[in-house]
């Protein structure tokens, strides 16, 4: 049997490392953020709502960024 390879990703600088394939959403409940009022870049390109169940690349950065108020 072979031994699963963690998979290793940044997000928000902090380096994370996962035993099995990660989307977004799985993210998002990981690090107990709401998923309204924010968005996902991926190695520094948007990535839209509709993709967030999408497994996300070994070595990926992540940033995500959250709404605020302001005047």
């Amino acid at each position: 049997m072979s031994e699963q390879i963690p998979i290793g990703i940044t997000v928000n600088g902090e380096d994370l490392e996962f035993p099995q394939a990660v989307t977004v959403s799985d993210l998002l409940v990981h690090l107990s953020l709401p998923t309204k009022g924010i968005a996902v870049a991926i190695d520094g390109a948007l990535f839209p709502r509709g993709r967030w169940s999408e497994s996300v690349e070994r070595g990926a950065n992540i940033e995500i960024l959250t709404a605020v108020q302001g005047g």
